[in-house]
């Protein structure tokens, strides 16, 4: 059995997901009252003050603001995340908004993209850890195989696996990676199929 950081039992993939629970705890919708909620949650992440949330911030948010274990266990997709939030509109200017001395953290201004980007990632993890049958962190070619069907309700049809495999598998490792995973869903716009997804005005 997997083991994980929160202490839950059983790989995220395999858990029953409460996604209505996730939506309302990562609102990051344009709305006036997800604003609220962001400003008033944002400064429970940030504890001293300072403006701005590191890495390690953001995770114990997670588990001791949200109380998210199920995104909690799935540090991976924290962390693409936070490297797709940290530098979202800084200026390249050196004295810039965000300037240098922030370029490492997430300001308020970014922490929205950070909460949509944690709901989008932790679903291309759900997806992720149910190809992934041996808990690994890697998918095999193997996996892959098995796993066609499964990513054919997420709205990809792939005809040649072996193909496919080695697309995604960009740096020729042969497993394929959750960054890998990740940049191919994208480009792929996959949707899990059990999950309830988020209306938005965008």
């Amino acid at each position: 059995m997997a083991s994980t950081r929160s202490g839950k039992s059983g790989r995220v993939g395999d858990r029953k997901i409460d996604w209505k629970e996730i939506n309302a705890k990562l609102p990051y919708q344009r709305d006036k009252k997800s604003k609220k909620l962001r400003r008033k949650m944002f400064k429970s992440f940030d504890p001293n003050g300072n403006g701005h949330l590191s890495l390690a911030e953001i995770d114990k948010g997670l588990r001791d603001v949200l109380k998210l274990d199920d995104v909690f266990d799935c540090k991976p997709a924290i962390i693409r995340a936070y490297h797709a939030a940290k530098n979202k509109g800084k200026s390249s200017k050196k004295g810039g908004k965000g300037g240098k001395f922030n370029e490492d953290f997430v300001e308020f201004y970014e922490f929205r993209y950070l909460l949509k980007s944690l709901r989008q990632y932790f679903e291309y993890w759900v997806m992720f850890d149910r190809a992934d049958t041996d808990d690994d962190n890697r998918i095999d070619l193997g996996e892959f195989k098995k796993a066609v069907p499964l990513m054919e309700t997420w709205g990809v049809k792939i005809t040649d696996p072996v193909k496919t495999f080695k697309q995604v598998d960009r740096d020729g490792g042969g497993k394929i990676l959750f960054s890998e995973f990740a940049r191919w869903a994208i480009k792929k716009s996959l949707d899990l199929d059990d999950d309830v997804d988020v209306e938005e005005d965008e």
